[in-house]
């Protein structure tokens, strides 16, 4: 599911928080653009969405809930 309107969210709350997909790429070992195509939902990477939802104080569930509700329905 793309979701453009929630990558936009994304940085957005990112910024507040002094950070950013690039940072988040950067501390975690990938490239910034994988996590922004995950951010953006063209991919799935549980690391990746959990590292953002993590900088973000939620869960990966939370945040991305139609990527997980397979796996907990």
């Amino acid at each position: 599911m793309l979701d453009q309107n929630r990558h936009k969210e994304i940085k957005r709350r990112l910024r507040e928080c002094g950070t950013s997909i690039t940072q988040i790429a950067r501390d975690i070992g990938k490239d910034q653009s994988t996590v922004t195509i995950v951010s953006q939902g063209h991919r799935k990477s549980d690391p990746i969405q959990r590292a953002i939802a993590e900088r973000l104080g939620t869960t990966a569930e939370a945040l991305f809930p139609e990527r997980y509700k397979e796996e907990n329905g």
